[in-house]
């Protein structure tokens, strides 16, 4: 039986490097398609590599010849412009083109917990949502009425090393190494997924070349539920410091900063709770199996090999001194179900 052979289309991202890393590992015969800009994550050996911007066609026509692909995964398509290109270029050489949508597309706030894959779309809050909701129907029209071999894949917070779980990234770390307080949105109560990019890569790999999977949709996390002060305290233990928390509602936080403010309420500041059966049905031997307290340490020790990656966010560090010096007397803790 021969090898699967599958396109990446980005590769070398949070979320996609361990992907290509556990293919290479499953003797999927991988291509990856990007414009090799970036080296912080290098892809494995063994994975056929073409330079082109996917977003000039005509460059990745050209680099990908007659090639054809049993599965396609476009890790960087954000609006309904860019599916429709993917729907152009794989339309006759992929068996399954897999786009990577976003749980935040879930109604947001959830009207009833876990999130199975049939709860409705629906996000007023954040525009990056309502962009993947519009690629979602784009693509769901695109199955129904070509039979375009579209699977949708919605990950929730996913992270590596390299990425710190609260706006502003290290930020937040350095505060808690100067002994500063820092800002948690509601009364950190909110009940959260983050999900390891290990973990996501041993649900997304089994789904290239399923059969099954074509024409469907799932989301791929973590079943490690924490709340948000649980998350903040255990980073800060990582650090090696305690986590000197101040209650902030996010509804103020989104009338101070409008950007943090979108990914609160569009997102972070609702408690968000998964289903995984659905995966489960077809990756039967689905597993998350790194803690975020095994990540929180991944996260520490990757910063602390090199303080040139110790990088502070000027703006939010202010910002979160004005939140902080404007709700210390008061910490909120009645948010009602703000979150």
């Amino acid at each position: 039986m021969s090898a699967r052979r599958v396109l990446f289309v980005g590769g070398s991202g949070i979320i996609s490097s361990a992907c290509s890393q556990l293919a290479v590992a499953h003797g999927i015969d991988l291509t990856v398609l990007n414009r090799g800009s970036t080296t912080r994550r290098p892809l494995p050996a063994g994975v056929t590599v073409l330079r082109a911007d996917i977003r000039d066609p005509d460059a990745v026509r050209t680099a990908l010849g007659n090639r054809e692909f049993d599965a396609v995964v476009d890790w960087i398509a954000f609006t309904p412009a860019h599916v429709r290109t993917g729907i152009e270029l794989f339309r006759d050489r992929a068996g399954q083109y897999v786009f990577i949508s976003s749980a935040s597309a879930y109604q947001t706030p959830p009207a009833r917990l876990p999130i199975v894959e049939s709860t409705p779309l629906r996000n007023p809050y954040w525009q990056y949502s309502r962009d993947k909701i519009a690629c979602e129907e784009l693509l769901v029209r695109a199955y129904r009425e070509d039979a375009f071999p579209a699977t949708i894949v919605r990950p929730s917070h996913t992270y590596d090393r390299t990425l710190v779980p609260f706006d502003g990234g290290w930020t937040v770390v350095d505060r808690m190494r100067r002994g500063r307080e820092f800002v948690v949105h509601g009364d950190g109560t909110s009940l959260w997924t983050l999900t390891h990019h290990t973990d996501f890569a041993r649900g997304l790999v089994p789904l290239l070349g399923h059969p099954a999977a074509v024409g469907d949709t799932f989301h791929i996390t973590s079943d490690e539920v924490l709340t948000w002060n649980q998350i903040a305290e255990t980073l800060a233990a990582a650090a090696g410091v305690p986590a000197r928390i101040v209650h902030v509602p996010s509804d103020v936080i989104a009338a101070t900063d409008p950007e943090w403010g979108a990914a609160l309420l569009g997102d972070k500041a609702h408690s968000m709770i998964f289903d995984n059966t659905k995966l489960r049905r077809l990756v039967p031997d689905f597993v998350a199996s790194v803690p975020f307290a095994q990540g929180a340490r991944e996260i520490v020790d990757w910063y602390d090999a090199d303080p040139a990656r110790q990088r502070v966010d000027a703006r939010l560090d202010t910002l979160h001194d004005r939140l902080v010096e404007a709700y210390r007397i008061h910490d909120v803790t009645a948010t009602g179900s703000e979150g």
